[in-house]
């Protein structure tokens, strides 16, 4: 079953969640980072490119004739071709459709009190469906 991490009170959640991809691709995996929107998709995209002077994060957008041999997938829409379906994570405020077929899904909440409110309802329905769920509050140890 899906593995679902909650991780919360994130300030940027463009920034951590290149720091999740770069992570998964130092461990061999591979990643769909699912965009509120378009907006965020090429926040995203610019991001990875920009992230580090040291790392290099090889991504595409969905669709993309490479995604299928590119390990870091970027989209706003679950109903683009995604080709891998090892770990999802999702910048957006509700759940995506098939999140199911992921292996492990991280929800990225940020500070924003009605992004917030929005997770709570996130993890109230996975836990409604009995996904193991665990909880990461950032600034927290």
């Amino acid at each position: 079953m899906t593995r679902v991490d909650f991780h919360t009170n994130i300030p940027d959640k463009v920034a951590y969640a290149c720091r999740l991809a770069r992570k998964a691709y130092g461990a061999s995996g591979k990643v769909v980072l699912l965009a509120a929107d378009e907006a965020q998709a090429a926040q995203l995209d610019e991001a990875l490119w920009t992230f580090s002077d040291t790392d290099f994060l090889p991504h595409v957008m969905a669709g993309d004739a490479l995604a299928a041999q590119t390990p870091i997938i970027v989209t706003a829409s679950m109903s683009a071709p995604l080709p891998h379906t090892d770990i999802l994570v999702n910048l957006g405020q509700s759940i995506p459709d098939g999140v199911d077929r992921f292996s492990r899904v991280f929800e990225i909440v940020s500070t924003d009190e009605q992004d917030a409110q929005e997770g709570r309802k996130r993890y109230v329905a996975y836990k409604k469906q009995s996904y193991p769920l665990t909880h990461f509050v950032a600034g927290q140890s």
